[in-house]
């Protein structure tokens, strides 16, 4: 079985490929902007290099976020037209849930957000946006991805788990709406 997991929830593009429950190959750049742009290249260069094709593939496993608003939405899109035009699942997962798997069961799964705030996700409660002071004062020891963590490998492994099982189309996990204002200037008039 082969699952390409990929995210690009954060200020990165990061993929890897699991064949037969085994992680044969990460690669992660980091990047604030041009995710969209980096994203089906780096797939496209890491099946090549592991003498694999698109049609090789099983499932996909995708970072849903919480993270970048645009960063999430190009990965889930991604994630979604390849597995319907593969004909093969395409599985969400959650910046929470690969915290707690690739670091433990102990403490709160933590997500740095911008202006010193973090998204946390306490156990038996639904996810939220607070000051990293407050969340400081949880009573458990907060836990955050290191910088240079690649964050697919445990989504290609938490995605192959859940293979077989019924589960929705992948969809964006937002948190708090997107820090976007309408336009301030009126549309250009066009002229016929």
């Amino acid at each position: 079985m082969i699952v390409l997991g990929f995210d690009t929830s954060a200020a990165h593009v990061a993929a890897a490929l699991l064949r037969d429950g085994e992680i044969i190959a990460t690669a992660r750049e980091e990047m604030s902007r041009g995710q969209a742009e980096r994203l089906m290249v780096l797939l496209e260069e890491l099946l090549a290099q592991n003498t694999h094709v698109w049609s090789d593939l099983d499932a996909i496993g995708v970072g849903v976020g919480p993270g970048n608003f645009t960063g999430i939405r190009v990965s889930v899109s991604a994630a979604r037209g390849l597995a319907l035009g593969l004909g093969i699942p395409a599985i969400g997962v959650n910046r929470f849930d690969v915290i707690k798997s690739a670091f433990g069961e102990a403490g709160v799964p933590c997500v740095s957000a911008p202006q010193d705030k973090v998204y946390v996700k306490e156990t038996d409660k639904e996810p939220r946006l607070i000051a990293l002071d407050h969340a400081q004062m949880l009573g458990q020891p907060l836990v955050f991805e290191p910088e240079d963590f690649n964050p697919a490998a445990t989504i290609a492994r938490l995605a192959a788990m859940q293979i077989g099982e019924a589960h929705p189309r992948p969809a964006p996990l937002y948190i708090k709406s997107a820090d976007a204002a309408p336009a301030r200037d009126a549309p250009p008039r066009i002229v016929p």
